[in-house]
């Protein structure tokens, strides 16, 4: 059931980002746009009293319980960055907005992008091994919470991998490819 859940908030979550874009742009309905683009960050809470519920009702805690910390995590701490990225975009495509800023490719500016992006996702990872903490505390029996020390544990492993990622940035900065003229 949570992995059925956590697809509809997925799903959720970008319909209302649509939904809110199109009220505030097609509509021109700021105030409407506001209220449904603050609804797709309220997904997770539908998600997280879910999985709580599910868990405390008895339930073994398995892969999707720690899928589901992983989506609250991954959501929040990166949410807002998706729904300025879609806002950018709507807004030139159907409200004659400038055009979208590409991120940097290149130098110190990229490394910066990485870091920023790598700072997010420590704030998942965060988010995330707080909650499966939390759950592991509550439930209070490992028979039933072991498959959630494998996903603090996973997802530590993406966190060291991603941060080795930035660091490569800053150690080896790409740079832009000169073309000779001949």
């Amino acid at each position: 059931m949570i992995v059925h859940l956590i697809i509809a908030c997925e799903i959720m979550f970008w319909v209302f980002i649509a939904a809110g874009l199109a009220a505030r742009y097609l509509l021109r309905r700021k105030t409407l746009g506001a209220a449904l683009l603050i609804c797709a960050p309220l997904v997770d809470v539908v998600l997280l009293v879910a999985t709580a519920l599910d868990l405390r009702d008895g339930g073994e805690a398995n892969f999707t319980h720690g899928l589901a910390a992983a989506y609250i995590g991954f959501s929040v701490a990166f949410g807002h960055s998706l729904i300025s990225w879609a806002d950018a975009r709507f807004a030139y495509r159907f409200a004659g907005g400038p055009a979208p800023v590409a991120p940097p490719k290149y130098g110190s500016a990229r490394a910066l992008r990485e870091w920023r992006e790598f700072g997010k996702a420590a704030i998942a990872w965060a988010i995330a091994c707080g909650l499966l903490g939390a759950a592991i505390f509550l439930v209070d029996d490992p028979a039933r919470t072991g498959a959630l020390d494998g996903w603090i544990s996973k997802l530590t492993v993406v966190l060291g991998i991603w941060g080795a990622i930035a660091l490569s940035y800053t150690v080896f900065p790409k740079r832009e490819k000169v073309t000779a003229r001949g």
